[in-house]
């Protein structure tokens, strides 16, 4: 959210609010991740049931809430950092157990022919479950830290199939010795 703090121009408004655009540019980023990962998962679906819509909301939830966490953020990363960091964390751990339940969900509903990548893309998110909860308590210790670890979490969902294909390849790699 944007204040005017003063009598100021316009331009010294907009420059005294930089913590706002830079919270707008992560929420952005978050919800294009989103969208990129969500596209890539549903590309496997084959039937559409009730189920997969409540699923789907859920991920409609999650997705729509970012702009709260960042704004938050935004606000509060001098004062309460920890807690600001940890609320906005929160966020991207409901973001990963939503793209775990949808995903999981299209695989457990597909052919074990039709898989491709889907079941390494599962994979991820599962492992990204477990990730942002370590993370978030790694909030409460330390924020740069915190936010070095939610920065590789957020190159790994924003190239989803390149690191699954690594996840296929180590496993087929393991296989072979």
């Amino acid at each position: 959210m944007l204040h005017n703090h003063g009598e100021g121009s316009l331009w010294e408004m907009l420059l005294s609010n930089w913590r706002s655009f830079i919270a707008f540019l992560i929420g952005f980023l978050t919800i294009l991740v989103c969208w990129i990962n969500h596209h890539l998962v549903l590309s496997y679906i084959q039937e559409v049931d009730s189920k997969l819509f409540w699923i789907n909301g859920f991920v409609l939830l999650v997705v729509t809430f970012t702009p709260l966490p960042t704004a938050v953020l935004a606000e509060y990363i001098k004062k309460e950092s920890h807690h600001a960091l940890a609320f906005f964390g929160f966020n991207y751990f409901m973001v990963s157990l939503a793209a775990y339940s949808i995903s999981a969900y299209i695989l457990k509903k597909i052919g074990k022919t039709d898989r491709g990548l889907l079941y390494y893309h599962t994979l991820l998110y599962k492992y990204s479950i477990f990730y942002t909860l370590f993370v978030f308590f790694v909030c409460f210790l330390s924020v740069p830290l915190a936010i070095f670890f939610y920065v590789i979490l957020f190159v790994v969902f924003a190239f989803p199939k390149e690191f699954s294909m690594m996840l296929r390849n180590r496993k087929i790699t393991r296989s072979r010795r």
